[in-house]
């Protein structure tokens, strides 16, 4: 509103002035070169007004004509680099749809058309890569680590080679440049730390995962529980040079951050009991035995405990129960306790329990083993070692990333390598047809005179 209110105003001026010199028209003379001209003051004005908007619009001919070359040109680069463009997002549709032809074809034509190699490389790289040409991805990955811009990307690609031809020395180097970096990016801070712990590089993975932290690319809830197998295996390594001190320590850090990993458990409560301070491994082995109950936590504490009869074995073992009792561990560790004990009863009550729960193969023989020890009952025994083959099967350390079970945990699969990544849970069951073969063989052992089931060597 006030932009119209000023055109107004102006035109209003000019009109006025136009007034103004309509009247008081005065009169101009002027002689030039032999000739004389008589005219009035509001013609001269008019006339140069006249000459100075035609030289006003000859002039911005004259700027326009000047700049048409450059703004011409503009317009045909401007031109080809929407081309380029469009060639680099067609050949990375083509990568993800794994047209190879299409990717290097797009790639050529984007190279040619953009001129910018840091734009170009890692659409090259991956058509390459797509091509099976390690080679020539791995001579663009390297070009990319001449340009601040694309220096990661390329660090990242060569890590992927590297770690694809399991060249572990190259991929840690590697890893450590992209990290230095990029230290908030979390899947840089992962594999760096992967790497380290795969070469048993223990302290640098716990420098990697402090400076994660710190720069916010990991949370420590997300990290604890790698803290604790790393000081797991510091304790480890104490201990291989006689340095209890230091492995008590780290067995306690582990178990600390950590109050359900079994293993720091089971180890710190070993260590206290080693170094004749069997109290200080009770209240280990029961915080433990209320997260995660675990057969090899029920021998220790009868050494803990010094529970040297059988029936101070069983009273621990109530105890022990008592901290979890409903979990399936803590019935087997009674009825292991009282079959040793030759409480019948209470054996048939927690096992029975047991059963309902779910009938594993260790839980089966521990039957058959009260079968044939309170009443003789071979055929009953039988009966129960015959249900072994077809079981639940019983807990074990199974990799989290690939399924593989043992027996002992292991801070690295042997399998695929992955780092604290085994857990104590029952295996997947395979269905197949009935192996009666260990049944067979358990009563061709009771017809010779071999024992069942020795309730104290049950499998853990």
């Amino acid at each position: 509103m006030w932009r119209v209110f000023w055109i107004f105003i102006f035109l209003g001026l000019i009109a006025g002035a136009a007034g103004w010199l309509a009247d008081h028209p005065g009169t101009l003379r002027l002689d030039w070169l032999g000739y004389r001209i008589d005219t009035s003051v509001a013609v001269l004005v008019f006339a140069m007004a006249v000459i100075a908007a035609v030289t006003a619009v000859l002039y911005r001919f004259w700027v326009e004509l000047r700049r048409a070359p450059r703004r011409i040109l503009s317009a045909l680069k401007e031109r080809r680099r929407q081309r380029g463009f469009v060639a680099l997002s067609q050949g990375l549709v083509a990568v993800a749809s794994g047209d190879v032809a299409d990717a290097k074809r797009q790639a050529r034509r984007a190279e040619s058309l953009l001129a910018e190699p840091a734009m170009t490389q890692l659409l090259s790289a991956q058509a390459a890569q797509l091509s099976g040409d390690a080679q020539a991805a791995r001579r663009f990955f390297t070009g990319m680590l001449e340009q601040p811009d694309t220096e990661f990307l390329g660090l990242r690609g060569l890590l992927m080679q590297a770690m694809k031809r399991d060249d572990q020395e190259e991929a840690l180097s590697l890893a450590r440049r992209a990290f230095e970096l990029q230290p908030k990016s979390d899947w840089v801070a992962k594999t760096l730390f992967e790497l380290q712990v795969r070469s048993q590089y223990w302290v640098d993975a716990e420098k990697t995962l402090q400076a994660a932290i710190k720069h916010k690319a990991l949370l420590p809830a997300d990290v604890k529980s790698d803290y604790a197998a790393i000081h797991f295996q510091f304790s480890l390594r104490a201990s291989d040079q006689q340095n209890d001190n230091e492995a008590l320590k780290h067995a306690n850090a582990a178990h600390n951050l950590v109050p359900a990993f079994i293993p720091a458990a089971l180890r710190l409560a070993q260590l206290y009991i080693a170094a004749g301070r069997p109290r200080k491994a009770v209240p280990v082995i029961e915080a433990a035995w209320v997260h995660e109950p675990h057969r090899a936590l029920l021998e220790c504490y009868w050494s803990a405990t010094q529970s040297g009869d059988a029936m101070a074995r069983v009273r621990a073992a109530q105890f022990l129960a008592g901290l979890n009792p409903d979990h399936l561990e803590s019935r087997l560790a009674i009825g292991e306790a009282a079959l040793e004990a030759r409480l019948w009863g209470v054996a048939r009550t927690q096992l029975e329990a047991a059963v309902e729960t779910g009938a594993t193969g260790r839980v089966c023989q521990m039957m058959a083993s009260l079968a044939e020890a309170e009443h003789g009952d071979r055929d009953r025994a039988r009966e129960w070692l015959m249900r072994v083959a077809n079981a639940e099967p019983d807990p074990v350390w199974v990799c989290d990333s690939c399924g593989n079970a043992v027996t002992d945990w292991q801070a690295k699969c042997g399998k695929c390598d992955d780092f604290n990544s085994f857990m104590w849970r029952s295996p997947p069951r395979v269905l197949s047809l009935p192996d009666t073969n260990q049944g067979q063989k358990m009563l061709n052992h009771e017809a010779e005179g071999i024992p069942l089931v020795d309730a104290q060597e049950a499998p853990q």
